[in-house]
């Protein structure tokens, strides 16, 4: 019997006394929860909550800076391109320039060769005139003394010449 009053006691019911032992034990429990599992488990979660929250915020600067860095590039890119441009078409100019200016020099060096050829056919003419002259004249005094056969000095003959070729000159 002691054994169905055992089961019958513990089958029975709780008594006023074991709900308030086991809702003692129960805050008592909690209590000890909170301290020792709830507020560490608390600090980690707010710990890790943090140190996500950081990377985020690490996260979006590198990529605002790296979004920075990239326009930069961009803007760097563009101005080196123009630079480039900018760099041809002043070689292009000068190139065209000194085209011109190579041309113009050659247009003067030819024109001046060209002068410079006319003055001296005109002076090489100008020495063989001066010697067919000379030629003619002395081939003339001796056809003239021969033809005449009369005697002239020198001096004479030479007025004679002088005088013929004067007048064969104002005639050209």
């Amino acid at each position: 019997m002691l054994s169905n009053a055992f089961v019958l006691g513990a089958g029975g019911g709780f008594t006023g006394g074991d709900i308030i032992v086991q809702l003692v034990l129960f805050l008592v429990l909690l209590a000890l929860l909170k301290k020792f599992a709830w507020g560490p488990l608390m600090g980690i979660m707010q710990e890790r909550e943090n140190h996500i929250a950081g990377e985020i915020d690490a996260a979006e600067k590198s990529r605002t800076e790296a979004s920075k860095y990239l326009e930069e590039q961009r803007e760097l890119l563009k101005e080196a391109r123009q630079e480039a441009l900018t760099l041809i078409e002043s070689a292009k100019k000068q190139g065209d320039d000194q085209r011109s200016q190579i041309i113009l020099e050659a247009r003067q060096e030819s024109e001046r060769l060209k002068e410079s050829a006319k003055r001296e056919i005109e002076t090489q003419k100008d020495q063989a005139m001066a010697a067919l002259r000379e030629q003619v004249a002395s081939l003339s005094v001796m056809i003239a003394s021969k033809v005449i056969e009369k005697e002239l000095s020198v001096e004479d003959q030479e007025q004679l010449i002088n005088d013929y070729i004067k007048e064969a000159g104002d005639q050209r």
